[in-house]
């Protein structure tokens, strides 16, 4: 699994790549954020210091995007559309699952809905110019400095703490009581139970 390929780049080093920027991206948004709200702010869903969409929106962008490397302007305007695009569907599928966005451009010129904005579109395009030609070499780099065997197990590891993390949010923010969940799949199973045995 860790060594098929997708779009050139081998699993092992998409996943870990997604782990890195996912946590490069929750560290610069908090401490954005900490600085804007002159509080330390932790930008995350979870407790832990992840930001999946940061991860998803990295990795997917270069793959996308690194064939325009020695382009710069289209570099620039297609990794700030796409990146644009990405941040309204997320906005989006989270209104329609959590009723709110956990982000707010309402303050912000040029916004739509508080779910995009100007100023964040014209950020994505130095963000994308930024990873493809500069970040990715070097995230690449800091993957390969670990043997694989030590590397696959720190990202397994960081995967199943945040998985548990996100579950825990999860269920608060849908107000899920587990215990009450459990009772309900008991009766089932005892009824499903009765009926064949």
């Amino acid at each position: 699994m860790w060594t098929r390929e997708i779009l050139g780049m081998d699993v092992y080093h998409l996943v870990s790549a997604f782990v890195i920027y996912s946590m490069l991206g929750w560290l610069v948004e908090s401490i954005y954020m900490s600085f804007c709200n002159k509080k330390l702010t932790n930008r995350g869903f979870a407790k832990s210091p992840f930001c999946p969409i940061y991860g998803f929106g990295a990795v997917t962008g270069y793959l996308i995007l690194h064939p325009l490397e020695d382009n710069l302007f289209w570099l620039y305007l297609l990794g700030a559309v796409m990146a644009t695009v990405f941040e309204f569907l997320v906005g989006n599928l989270m209104l329609k699952l959590f009723g709110d966005v956990w982000w707010d451009y309402k303050n912000k010129p040029y916004n739509y809905k508080g779910i995009i904005c100007l100023e964040s579109t014209v950020a994505w395009g130095f963000y994308a110019v930024i990873i493809i030609t500069f970040l990715h070499s070097k995230v690449i780099e800091f993957i390969d400095r670990w043997s694989f065997s030590i590397g696959s197990k720190v990202c397994c590891l960081i995967l199943a703490v945040v998985t548990v993390d996100y579950i825990i949010q999860l269920t608060r923010a849908f107000r899920i009581d587990i215990r009450e969940q459990k009772e309900r799949w008991m009766d089932k199973y005892q009824s499903f139970k009765a009926r064949w045995y």
